[in-house]
């Protein structure tokens, strides 16, 4: 196991953060959705990160031929998605085995979908179900509620589906699955969730639009006839992953931080909003929009922050919550986050394992059923525990730069953001051990 000692770090940087990780969600999704596409798609800036490389190893696994020339990754479907010869193996990526799960219900085959020991304890039944709903042949752990789980490729039913859950992955797998159906199908959530499936499956050419029923949006998804136009796209930077940086030029004295070229879609720049509520000067600059909008993102210290109260929007939020729970602890005030039960079913259960580490830094923190009640003080130096969850390890890595702070168990970091520690070098000391 290794541990990633953090130093207390000198007052005022200006860090220009042009090698931020590509974005995870939009290369997931490259590699997926390329194997619907009628030739070969090209990809630049793709995140080779473990989740991602496993996403794109499976669709290897399912027929597609992936070669890499100066910076280009190439990914050449095959004429028809084949049987494995072995299971597929997701790794750590809820993103990766959720969308395979859609994706492989309507195809013809058996197809084995498998993870590391934190995805095999997270709840499946989410998408299982109502896969299995519309004649997915889908069995598993606990009644298909966690990996392994085995899919029996089929043609799968016309549905109309409104998703108690607010969630990307959920969405995805649904619209996947609508594109092999026998009819029109129709998919409803409360709160728009991250919409990159929706943006890049129209810009491939799939029909999928949102319609009015009954006064309510829906999104209506019409059957695939021909394989999609491939994918010709620069994946930007990630947004979340540019936000630890946000948060430590936010917490720290005469500092700031440009984060370049990532997308700015509305879905996955909450937090930065969240941020600037709270005191913090925050700036947009959209440099282009073609599959998203991309562009810059300035932050700047501009005094102690203030507390703030989350309920809102928690879709847009899930992943960088923890991060955010950094700049609540050390604002003026208490903060709440409500309505956020979702953190207890990622990559670890992010209410329990936050405030836990929050405490172990002398931070006044409860825990709620659905989210975390912070009153702001004074880190201090202590150790903490990532759970195994990239987000908590890097959230509390910026911790570390108040206080000082070490962390056990940091190898999750390589799943999203394998340069993390070396941009946080500029700010900080840190030492890698075991």
């Amino acid at each position: 196991m290794k541990i990633a000692t953090i130093k207390r770090a000198k007052e005022g940087f200006d860090l220009v953060c042009d090698d931020i990780a590509a974005d995870k969600s939009i290369s997931h999704r490259c590699a997926i959705f390329s194997l619907l596409a009628d030739s070969s798609s090209k990809i630049k800036n793709f995140l080779k990160a473990e989740d991602t490389l496993a996403s794109l190893e499976i669709a290897k696994a399912l027929g597609a031929k992936v070669k890499e020339e100066d910076g280009v990754i190439t990914i050449t479907p095959p004429r028809k998605i084949k049987e494995p010869f072995d299971i597929l193996d997701c790794q750590n990526a809820g993103t990766a085995i959720r969308l395979y799960m859609g994706l492989l219900s309507g195809v013809e085959g058996s197809f084995v979908l498998t993870g590391d020991k934190y995805l095999k304890n997270r709840p499946m039944k989410r998408v299982s179900k109502p896969l299995q709903d519309i004649g997915a042949k889908i069995d598993g752990r606990e009644f298909a509620n966690k990996a392994p789980l085995h899919i029996r490729g089929s043609k799968l039913k016309a549905f109309k589906y409104r998703s108690p859950i607010d969630s990307a992955q959920v969405k995805s797998a649904l619209i996947l699955a609508a594109l092999n159906a026998d009819d029109k199908s129709y998919y409803k959530e409360n709160l728009l969730s991250r919409d990159h499936t929706e943006r890049m499956l129209r810009g491939m050419g799939a029909k999928v639009k949102n319609v009015t029923i009954d006064n309510e949006d829906w999104i209506e998804i019409t059957p695939l006839n021909e394989p999609l136009k491939p994918l010709d796209i620069r994946v930007p930077a990630d947004p979340s992953s540019g936000f630890f940086f946000a948060v430590a030029a936010a917490i720290t004295p005469d500092s700031k931080v440009l984060i370049k070229d990532v997308t700015l879609n509305k879905t996955r720049v909450e937090a930065y909003k969240i941020l600037k509520q709270m005191g913090a000067d925050v700036e947009f600059i959209e440099k282009e929009n073609i599959y998203e909008p991309i562009g810059d993102i300035k932050v700047k210290y501009s005094g102690k922050l203030k507390g703030v109260e989350v309920s809102k929007n928690i879709a847009w939020l899930i992943d960088e919550l923890p991060a955010l729970s950094i700049a609540m602890a050390v604002a003026n005030g208490v903060s709440r986050v409500r309505n956020a039960k979702e953190l207890r079913v990622k990559e670890s259960d992010r209410i329990s394992c936050v405030v836990e580490n929050l405490r172990a830094l002398g931070i006044e923190a409860r825990e709620f059923e659905d989210g975390y009640e912070i009153r702001g003080g004074e880190f201090r130096g202590g150790e903490v525990d990532s759970c195994g969850d990239h987000r908590v390890a890097m959230s509390f890595a910026i911790a570390g730069i108040l206080s000082g702070v070490k962390i056990k168990d940091i190898e999750c970091v390589d799943t999203s953001f394998p340069n993390f520690f070396e941009i946080l070098k500029n700010i900080s000391e840190v030492e890698i051990g075991d």
